[in-house]
């Protein structure tokens, strides 16, 4: 379940919310030397103002291969290549990409409660099992099924409140 929740959070940072981060861009598959490694693998990030970022590769060959690492990845960003470094430029956020922001967020927390409660029935499954085999007693099962739902509430409510924190950060940029 936390790792539920972790993901969620590292989904979030992701996001675009007004700010230029090197999140947004750090996970991008780059196709080099072969193989497929992340842009945080073979280039250095960083955010020289609040709406760009800016990626410099450690070898000039691969900017055109992370160029179109970034397009191929459908973030919305456009980078501009000037040859020795990549630029992205974030433009102000529209009212309607907000919506689609807080949509995605709202879509993203739902996800990670689904998750959660998938956790919580394969829990109790196997509780179940274990309460038929008589590996455990009843009053034993019946203490570590009501620690479970309290795990599972307790996530769920944290979910919640990233959604809500993330959803006004959104809003109110």
């Amino acid at each position: 379940m936390e790792k539920a929740l972790e993901f969620l959070r590292s989904e979030f940072s992701r996001m675009r919310v007004g700010r230029a981060a090197t999140t947004m861009v750090e996970g991008v598959k780059v196709e080099v030397y072969g193989s497929a490694m992340t842009i945080k693998e073979v280039a250095a990030l960083s955010i020289p103002d609040a709406r760009t970022i800016q990626i410099q590769p450690w070898d000039r060959s691969v900017i055109a291969e992370i160029e179109k690492g970034i397009l191929a990845a459908n973030l919305g960003l456009t980078p501009i290549n000037d040859g020795k470094l990549i630029r992205i430029n974030l433009p102000p956020l529209t009212e309607e990409r907000r919506k689609e922001i807080v949509k995605q967020i709202k879509k993203s927390g739902e996800d990670a409660k689904v998750t959660v409660r998938n956790i919580r029935r394969d829990v109790m499954d196997e509780l179940k099992r274990v309460k038929e085999k008589s590996e455990l007693s009843e009053d034993e099962v019946r203490r570590l099924e009501n620690e479970v739902q309290k795990m599972t509430d307790h996530n769920i409510v944290e979910i919640d409140k990233l959604v809500e924190s993330k959803s006004k950060e959104v809003v109110t940029l």
